[in-house]
């Protein structure tokens, strides 16, 4: 009997969780992902709701969640270049995800030494 492929092992050498992971799993691209979930946001609001990010480190996420699909710039003033950032389809798909990680998170969050190092650092 020939054995079947699923979706949760690697194939032909590439994993799907690890691909998943690349695009959303930093430090800082969950927490733009969820406020992003709540409508359309220019940047100087992100960087006011997001603790602790850096300009520079906001840009870049920025730059890749559009990359990746995750979200769309959309130009607001064509001469004051005022942009709002959105999820896309493709982001929005993230959301039942996202809140089971967090749902986890919350449920786990006495157990797990680095969620109270990082509650600890805020």
């Amino acid at each position: 009997m020939e054995q079947g492929v699923t979706k949760r092992l690697p194939v032909l050498g590439r994993c799907s969780v690890i691909a998943a992971l690349k695009v959303f799993a930093t430090k800082w691209k969950p927490c733009i992902l969820c406020y992003l979930s709540q409508g359309p946001l220019r940047y100087t609001e992100l960087l006011r709701l997001i603790p602790n990010i850096s300009r520079r480190m906001l840009s870049e996420h920025l730059r890749q969640l559009e990359k990746d699909r995750l979200i769309a710039r959309k130009s607001l003033h064509r001469k004051d270049l005022h942009v709002e950032y959105s999820l896309t389809e493709t982001g929005r798909s993230l959301m039942p995800l996202l809140e089971e990680i967090q749902d986890w998170g919350l449920q786990h969050i006495e157990g797990v030494l680095s969620i109270r190092e990082m509650l600890a650092a805020c």
